[in-house]
């Protein structure tokens, strides 16, 4: 297969090129523009292989879009590229409706004219699929789940211009019969996460003896998702998703915020004794406007028609994140001293003190 990732020098983009590159035995071309969460360093394992290529690009030009297109000959196209940070939404949300939203239709545009330059064999088996979030769902109470049906609902300008880019993706199929899958996952987390998320921040912030930020009463609920999980599940979407469906991608792992923190800090402890224990560096702040209460995918879809399972539960997948982020100072320690990781700003606090999920 030749596959073009999006978006894949970041967080999930990295992970699934590498799972492609060094498990599937893809040739894949990553297009991204390297803005703040883009790190090539989370491609050094594959940057030296036969089928890797790397094309610095901003996807809002279509043309040079369309042109990579022509050069590479993708089978499939896994759009990954976005702003993808409630928090800094919050603050400036222009980057978010000009990637999210402008960024996506200028992908659709130049999928839609290299697939009509296909034949029709090639058309058949080719397939867009648009990585999106469950935030596009907006909130649950305390029961139920969120399913491909649920109607959208989003809270925040990241949610509203996944949401927009959700629905011009359906369009792009339904008018002009491009091929596109659509998958909406729960919170990932993982090894080479960009350190403004909550779990990355919790762990080095516990690691440096600094107070761990949790919103509000930390009751807010998410579903966590181990990335390497979620890569095989878009490898299942690309390759088997039937176009003008829906995925969710779930990894059924419900956490309160607070609760998450309390994991990391019991594995810190064990691991890094020093400042045991880490409990203590807990610091409540005030919460984020729009702050959902639960989430929670339903994945059947993907587990019955794909046959997906994830391999990972939430205390598997984040000892193995800890120890990761603890093994691998040299991904990690120039984002730190760059302080690109704490350039967000949680809107009642101090730049240093706000997390995100």
């Amino acid at each position: 297969m030749r596959i073009v990732v999006t978006g894949g020098a970041g967080f999930i983009g990295s992970a699934l090129a590498r799972h492609l590159i060094k498990e599937i035995g893809a040739d894949v071309l990553v297009i991204d523009n390297l803005t703040y969460a883009g790190n090539m360093a989370s491609l050094v394992s594959v940057e030296q292989s036969s089928n890797f290529r790397f094309l610095r690009a901003d996807i809002c030009e279509t043309d040079r879009i369309i042109q990579a297109l022509s050069a590479f000959r993708p089978d499939k196209i896994i759009h990954l590229a976005a702003e993808s940070h409630v928090d800094r939404s919050i603050i400036g949300a222009s980057d978010f409706v000009r990637t999210n939203i402008v960024g996506t239709f200028s992908m659709l545009e130049a999928a839609r004219q290299y697939w009509n330059g296909l034949v029709a064999e090639e058309q058949a088996s080719f397939r867009f699929v648009h990585v999106s979030t469950d935030e596009v769902y907006g909130s649950l109470s305390e029961t139920g789940l969120f399913h491909e049906a649920t109607p959208y609902d989003p809270s925040s300008p990241y949610s509203a211009s996944k949401a927009a880019s959700d629905h011009l993706a359906l369009a792009w199929h339904r008018t002009y019969g491009l091929p596109v899958v659509i998958s909406n996952c729960s919170n990932n987390y993982g090894p080479y996460q960009f350190p403004e998320k909550l779990i990355p921040l919790t762990i080095l912030n516990a690691l440096h003896g600094r107070p761990l930020p949790v919103y509000g009463e930390g009751r807010n609920v998410r579903d966590w998702l181990y990335v390497d999980d979620h890569a095989r599940a878009l490898v299942l979407v690309a390759t088997q998703g039937v176009p003008g469906r829906k995925y969710n991608v779930g990894g059924r792992n419900e956490r309160r915020n607070i609760d998450v923190v309390h994991c990391i800090c019991a594995l810190m402890d064990e691991r890094r004794p020093q400042h045991a224990p880490h409990s203590r560096l807990i610091h409540f702040v005030s919460d984020r406007p729009g702050h959902d209460a639960r989430y929670a995918i339903d994945a059947s879809r993907l587990e019955t028609e794909l046959k997906w399972r994830a391999l990972d539960d939430f205390e598997s997948g984040l000892s193995k994140t800890v120890d990761w982020f603890l093994d691998n100072d040299w991904w990690w320690l120039s984002i730190e001293e760059s302080g690109s990781s704490r350039e967000r700003i949680g809107l009642l606090e101090q730049v240093n003190t706000c997390v995100s999920l």
